[in-house]
């Protein structure tokens, strides 16, 4: 008799989409960064103060921000079915399809702009941003085509947040990849050019992200 076969589990999707030098690189110039204010700091403490209280200005000045590297060098997050791991120090999990809400979030930063969805579940460190797409230009990088469809799949499986409406502009940016359109001609670049100049974050809630992916249809 044979035994009955263990439903498979869900494959995991890596959402991160640095490559490893790129990371060495933003850890080496954030480390640089920390040196320099912690010694510009301490500098200016230990000639008003002497080498104690300059030592310790560097240590609090320094300390923070170098945690603050690491912890953004380290951040890695994946697609398990419904679910997001987000490992930073340790590894947490948040249910994409618990959130109570999810907006849409774009961030322009050096010239560079960041197109992300953002899912806030009400508790305290249920919080998670997943990055769609990096525009410079008319160009950029996206999530490859499989780990799109399948965070549409999750997302749409919120009704409390109405997912399905966040699910629909994925599945709108995979149609437009899939018919060989560029990327200006893409939703999500699209949006990220519509957010205002002049803002380093810019929200679109559900409602203005429904009226957008309406007007693409």
């Amino acid at each position: 008799m044979t035994e009955p076969k263990k439903p498979a589990e869900p494959r995991r999707l890596p959402l991160h989409q640095e490559d490893p030098g790129l990371a060495r690189r933003r850890l080496l110039s954030g480390l640089a960064g920390v040196l320099i204010m912690a010694a510009a700091f301490g500098g200016i403490a230990g000639l008003i103060g002497g080498q104690v209280p300059g030592l310790v200005t560097a240590a609090v000045v320094g300390l923070p921000l170098l945690y603050v590297v690491v912890w953004n060098v380290r951040r890695k997050l994946w697609l398990e079915g419904t679910a997001v791991l987000v490992r930073t120090f340790r590894t947490r999990r948040v249910d994409l399809a618990q959130a109570r809400r999810i907006d849409l979030l774009v961030t322009d930063v050096r010239g560079a702009r960041t197109v992300s969805l953002l899912f806030n579940s009400g508790q305290r460190g249920q919080v998670v941003k997943i990055d769609l797409a990096v525009y410079a230009g008319t160009g950029g990088r996206e999530l490859p085509i499989l780990t799109l469809r399948r965070l549409a799949d999750a997302v749409a499986n919120n009704i409390e947040a109405n997912g399905l409406v966040f699910a629909e502009l994925l599945v709108a940016q995979l149609r437009a990849e899939a018919r060989g359109a560029g990327v200006p001609d893409r939703p999500l670049y699209q949006l990220a050019s519509a957010a205002p100049p002049g803002k380093i974050a810019q929200r679109f809630t559900m409602e203005a992200v429904s009226r957008f992916v309406a007007r693409l249809g």
